[in-house]
Formats: C-alpha cells, sequence, structure tokens
C-alpha cells in the first residue's frame, strides 16, 4: 500500500486539533504544577478562538467537519477515517466536562477531582498523540472501539 501524500497526512493529523482543544481545559492543575506543560496547549488555540469567536462554534465546527469532510466520498479516506474519530473522542470529551461540571464541580475542586481531571487531561494526551504520529506515519490510529465505530460509520 502507497503512503498518502503530505498535505494528506498533514490534514488527518490537524483533525486531532479538534479533542486537544477540549482536553487542555482539564489540565489546568498540572500546568499549575508544571508550567513549561502549558506550551501543550498552544497547538489547541487556533481551535478554541474559533469556537469562542462563533456563536455555537463548537457545534458550528461539529457539523461543518462532519457534512462537509466524513460524508464527502471524494475527500481521501484517511482524512475523512481521522476527521471521524477526531470527532467521536471529542463528543467523549464534551460529556465528560459537562459531567464535570454538573456533577462533580458541586463537590469542590478537592483532590479526587482534580486527579480525575489529570486522568482525563493525560489519557486524550496519549490518544491525540497517538493519532497524530499514526498519522505522519500516513495509517489509521487503531483506537479499540472508537476505531470500530468509525469504520462502521464509513464503510
Amino acid at each position: 500500500m502507497l503512503n498518502p501524500p503530505l498535505w494528506q497526512r498533514l490534514l488527518a493529523v490537524a483533525a486531532y486539533l479538534l479533542p486537544w482543544s477540549d482536553a487542555v481545559p482539564f489540565g489546568r492543575s498540572l500546568f499549575g504544577l508544571w508550567p513549561l506543560l502549558q506550551w501543550l496547549s498552544v497547538p489547541a488555540l487556533p481551535v478554541a478562538l474559533l469556537q469562542q469567536a462563533v456563536p455555537f462554534g463548537g457545534f458550528v465546527l461539529f457539523l461543518v467537519l462532519f457534512l462537509a469532510v466524513v460524508r464527502n466520498s471524494r475527500v481521501p479516506y484517511l482524512i475523512r477515517f481521522s476527521v471521524l474519530q477526531a470527532i467521536l473522542i471529542d463528543i467523549v470529551l464534551v460529556l465528560l466536562s459537562l459531567l464535570f461540571s454538573v456533577l462533580l464541580a458541586p463537590l469542590g475542586a478537592g483532590f479526587a477531582l482534580r486527579t480525575l481531571s489529570n486522568t482525563v487531561f493525560l489519557g486524550a494526551l496519549v490518544v491525540v498523540l497517538f493519532g497524530v504520529v499514526e498519522g505522519l506515519r500516513g495509517r489509521e490510529a487503531d483506537i479499540p472501539t472508537v476505531s470500530e465505530a468509525v469504520r462502521m460509520q464509513l464503510y
């Protein structure tokens, strides 16, 4: 199998900025402990600014990516796969964010909440880095359950 051209691999990697922009807030307590980790939030800034600048920016970005990229059969498969996988990871992160704000925030910012938040941040970091590395290699990032759901949607 031939490797996809560089532009396809770069666009596939760019898709993972979406979930990363929603994962960065989970790392706030880690950023306080190790300020150099704040540099990890820099790649997510354009997506975060876009989501804040446009009313319902996150939802609009989701619709544009889903309808214009994932459902467009003329877009190369690697890009469609990466975008849909990034969308699914992002949905999980948004749901976790809502869960934290509704159920756990009233309990206060205690040790348990910070630990859960750090765990989500580090897990998202690993998943996003894996997606980026595999995308740069021109391969599908095979994340259990998520990749299976993506393949079912694309075929």
